[in-house]
């Protein structure tokens, strides 16, 4: 295999913060990116990339599935990595880091080392206030208790990832080795990065701008653009954006929106929207025992009356009626 590696002088060190409760699957798809990318073939030295984990004592670190990782430095000078990754897990373990990984992250902000948060570690960074200026990327499934938390952050759950040259931030799951493989290829090498996901059976990295793998609606669409924008309505239910937003969203005119949701769906966006709000609606009135009146602000409708008539056309019945029919 013929390389174009880089000299081992300039080695790609990234340091790891693991949250308690960790998700063991993103860690481990991350690391070994850079394990496989630091050396040819399978050999795993630390040639190209080295790693650390870091922690404020060498105590075992238990993951989500009960797997323990045990630190393997103490918090040094973080201007010794190019990257500093915090890796987050359950959002239900209470204090996930200690006060010393939050100043040390700090320290490492106020170096200017780029700071990544993979799964819920976007959550870490937020509460440090390390994510103002950011658009930060979440796994859909954590999109509404990252808004309900930190409402002024400018965050999306469509993307798998999302890095630049301070922040990254990253869905979890498999898109840690796509986000791992985009840092291999900037600091060390395309061959480096085939290498890594040969080994581990990855056809082809995934950019930033690929959708995260949900089918909303149970809408069956290939079209990457179509899915983000899907995603992106159902994240705004309550506070509409504008058809020609949405498309801005996704880099295309309001008209391009218009004849792809026509060619792919058979239906218009506003239409495609407003059914969104409604199965959000119905959810709610199902599920919880919310005022009518509630439930309509909530999915974007002026009034109860509003929503009511659009509920009925929709549904063939009333909300109210929906709703003890649901409970019986």
């Amino acid at each position: 295999m013929t390389s174009d590696f880089p000299s081992p002088s300039g080695q790609l060190k990234i340091g790891f913060v693991l949250a308690r409760s960790f998700t063991l699957s993103a860690f481990a798809l991350f690391v070994d990116t850079l394990r496989l990318a630091s050396d040819e073939l399978d050999r795993s030295g630390r040639i190209f990339a080295d790693w650390q984990v870091l922690g404020s004592t060498r105590h075992l670190i238990a993951s989500s599935c009960g797997v323990q990782v045990s630190p393997t430095s103490d918090f040094v000078d973080p201007a010794s990595f190019n990257y500093i990754v915090v890796v987050g897990g359950l959002l239900n373990s209470t204090s996930p880091v200690d006060d010393r990984t939050i100043e040390f992250l700090k320290k490492a902000d106020s170096k200017k080392v780029p700071l990544i948060g993979v799964c819920t570690g976007t959550f870490i960074l937020a509460e440090a206030g390390l994510l103002r200026r950011h658009q930060t990327c979440v796994s859909w499934l954590h999109y509404d208790a990252f808004c309900e938390r930190f409402p002024d952050l400018d965050v999306r759950s469509d993307r798998i990832f999302n890095l630049d040259r301070t922040r990254g931030s990253c869905a979890g799951g498999s898109s840690a080795a796509d986000m791992a493989a985009a840092i291999v290829r900037r600091h060390i090498s395309r061959d480096a990065e085939r290498n890594a996901l040969e080994v581990l059976q990855i056809e082809k990295a995934r950019s930033p701008l690929a959708i995260q793998p949900r089918r909303p609606l149970s809408i069956n669409c290939e079209d990457p653009r179509l899915k983000a924008v899907l995603i992106i309505m159902e994240r705004h239910v309550e506070h509409t954006m504008s058809i020609s937003k949405l498309a801005a969203s996704v880099g295309i005119s309001r008209r391009q929106l218009e004849r792809l949701f026509l060619e792919k769906v058979n239906s218009s966006p506003s239409v495609v929207y407003k059914r969104v709000r409604l199965e959000r609606a119905k959810h709610l009135l199902i599920r919880t025992k919310a005022p009518l009146i509630e439930i309509a602000i909530e999915t974007g409708f002026e009034n109860s009356a509003h929503f009511a008539r659009a509920f009925k056309q929709s549904f063939g019945i009333s909300p109210t009626k929906c709703r003890i029919a649901a409970a019986v």
